[in-house]
């Protein structure tokens, strides 16, 4: 009976342990202690290094991401300073009559685009009773018309034309920095609501303050092939006053939080791998790399918040 007794408890014993010790492969989870799986097409799968998204070729141009090798560059060191968008006082014309006389006809309208040479209105001499066309003197705008059929034109001006191809960029600088900017230092012009940017050089600095802002204009001269900087509008520009030297930068744009730390993505042959790494300066475009990556590894910039997304996506799928 003993015997018996001894012989069922062992068993017992055995068994208890069989049980702890069984598993799946399911249950098993990798060294990160995040549980493996088979994906599809965006979806997360373990890597040399990280966590990996992979995209098949529809999904990456969905995606449009902007792949750069990590690789040297520059930092700068910039003052922001906010102004307004003003046409070039050197493209602006302002279009009289030749000789005083009646004005027959008008052909143009503010805000009309018009060619260098392009009759705008036609005036019969008072003189010689001839009739002759008004024509402008350069490719533009219409930004002003003073004049009517009927009426008379003698030295004041009928049209104003402005070629807004270039624009200046009025920024307002304080005496506290007026030592710091000079003109041929680079700036990046961006609308106050935070959009495009656009790069210009300072052209000019007053010497003369405005005693209602009690500050000073640094002028920038600003390409505008596209149309797109409106007089009027209100902007802030970056002055580039100082530069230094980096071993190895990404766009800004490239840095995402992932797991209460910082990393970037890279392309490999396995996918988009995220790759933690450690940043030391920035300068708002580009960032100082320390620790994580090496040059020529193929970096997404824009874009990357859609691998970040479908990382996201791949752990809550692990979680369920």
């Amino acid at each position: 009976m003993r015997h018996s007794i001894l012989l069922s408890a062992l068993l017992a014993g055995l068994l208890s342990l069989s049980a702890c010790g069984s598993s799946t492969p399911e249950d098993h989870e990798d060294e990160q202690g995040r549980t493996r799986g088979q994906h599809q097409d965006g979806d997360l799968q373990s890597g040399e290094h990280g966590e990996v998204v992979k995209l098949g070729p529809e999904a990456r141009r969905a995606a449009k991401l902007a792949i750069a090798p990590a690789a040297p560059g520059t930092l700068r060191e910039t003052l922001q300073l906010y102004g307004v968008v003003r046409p070039n006082a050197e493209r602006i014309r302002s279009v009289t009559a030749r000789f005083p006389g009646v004005v027959r006809s008008v052909a143009a309208k503010v805000g009309d685009t018009v060619r260098q040479g392009q009759t705008l209105a036609t005036v019969e001499s008072n003189e010689s009773l001839q009739v002759y066309p008004i024509v402008s003197p350069l490719g533009g705008v219409v930004t002003e018309r003073a004049t009517n059929p009927g009426e008379q034109a003698e030295q004041a001006s009928l049209f104003t034309v402005a070629d807004l191809g270039t624009v200046w960029v009025e920024l307002a600088l304080f005496p506290r920095d007026r030592s710091r900017v000079k003109p041929g230092q680079a700036v990046r012009v961006q609308t106050a609501d935070g959009g495009p940017v656009r790069e210009g050089k300072i052209v000019f600095v007053s010497p003369l303050g405005a005693s209602n802002t009690q500050s000073l204009t640094a002028r920038v001269l600003l390409d505008n092939a596209d149309g797109f900087w409106s007089p009027g509008l209100y902007v802030r520009g970056q002055v580039t006053i100082g530069e230094s030297n980096a071993a190895l930068v990404v766009p800004a744009t490239a840095l995402q939080e992932l797991e209460g730390g910082t990393s970037v993505f890279v392309d490999t042959a396995e996918g988009f791998v995220a790759r933690p790494v450690r940043v030391g300066r920035s300068d708002g475009l580009v960032v100082e790399v320390l620790q994580g990556l090496a040059a020529g590894d193929a970096v997404v910039g824009e874009g990357s918040f859609v691998l970040k997304a479908e990382l996201g996506k791949g752990e809550a799928e692990h979680d369920h």
